[in-house]
């Protein structure tokens, strides 16, 4: 693009020397107003709610109605294939075997006008995400997306529809990574993404719920088939998984079926807080282990790994790693 219509200047790496922090910004003015003094050079830095906060008050100038739109759990579904892969070694540690990740939350806007494009069943807001993400035609852009058209699963319309569906719809797998190399499916979940989607309210400071504008109920008979109907119009035009060769029918299957490729678990686990969790403060949690065998006693072997991370889940630092027996009756 030509610098002159370069506004904000991107930063995720935690360095913001020569500019301002994205948390340091608390509105569009000083911004739009840092930049008209200068057009040749972008304002530094920004992240999405920066993005977002801009592009709508730019687009209320112009007189369009736009709001702004935080999606908590939010998929970034690089491949096209509805779902994010993450991958951990036997030991439980983290992998940076995929370009998919879920953001704790992620910030975009909607804007609100007649698709003669799409044919006015599509008309009213629209989605439109400002922060550079994936290219979309050779330049980084995402929308229009009709939100009518992301809750019917309609991904084939205009425009990027496979990316903002998947950003509250994908699937999560998780995989093993085994020291020969193999990988393995560990666990296939719905309903882990796009969560508590919110805007400003109308006329007050609360918050008002958005989710059921862009997808049916987590789990109910609606939102699966909408999501068949949209994987399955995908997947004429891309592979299912890269990894493995086979894994496109077990995926398929574990996204469809809500059922896993691998047998059925013989033990769960789950971690329980034994206080409240405050910011800067220590951790404290409980590994709470069940034997779902119940006719025999099991002698097994856990590896605990854990590690700080950015709200984009990239992994930043390893706190915590350790291995130990137990018997589970």
């Amino acid at each position: 693009h030509d610098a002159l219509t370069i506004l904000l200047q991107g930063n995720w790496s935690g360095n913001y020397s020569g500019g301002t922090s994205p948390g340091k910004w608390n509105g569009s003015v000083a911004i739009l107003q840092q930049w008209g003094k200068d057009m040749s050079k972008p304002v530094k830095y920004a992240q999405c709610w920066v993005y977002a906060g801009v592009t709508c008050t730019v687009l209320r100038c112009l007189g369009i109605p736009a709001r702004v739109i935080t999606n908590f759990n939010s998929a970034h579904d690089t491949d096209g294939n509805l779902s994010v892969d993450v991958y951990y070694d036997e030991s439980g540690k983290a992998l940076d075997e995929s370009s998919d990740s879920i953001w704790n939350f992620h910030v975009w806007n909607e804007v609100y006008f007649v698709r003669k494009d799409l044919g006015a069943a599509y008309d009213g807001w629209q989605a439109l995400d400002a922060t550079p993400q994936e290219k979309s035609a050779g330049m980084f852009r995402c929308g229009p997306a009709s939100v009518k058209a992301i809750k019917e699963g309609e991904v084939k319309l205009k425009f990027d529809g496979p990316f903002v569906f998947a950003e509250m719809n994908a699937d999560t797998i998780s995989w093993i990574q085994h020291s020969n190399g193999e990988t393995e499916v560990m666990r296939c979940e719905f309903g882990t993404v796009g969560k508590f989607m919110s805007t400003k309210a109308l006329g007050s400071n609360a918050r008002e719920d958005v989710t059921a504008k862009y997808k049916y109920e987590d789990g109910s008979k609606m939102e699966r088939q909408v999501f068949a109907k949209a994987f399955n119009i995908l997947q004429g035009r891309v592979s299912c998984l890269t990894r493995g060769g086979s894994a496109a029918a077990d995926t398929s299957r574990c996204s469809l079926s809500n059922t896993t490729v691998t047998p059925k678990s013989k033990i769960s686990g789950v971690f329980k807080d034994n206080e409240a969790i405050l910011y800067g403060e220590d951790i404290n949690l409980t590994l709470s282990l069940k034997n779902l065998c119940t006719d025999q006693a099991k002698n097994i072997t856990v590896n605990i790994c854990a590690s700080s991370t950015l709200y984009t889940r990239r992994v930043m630092h390893e706190i915590l790693k350790g291995t130990f027996s137990v018997t589970l009756d």
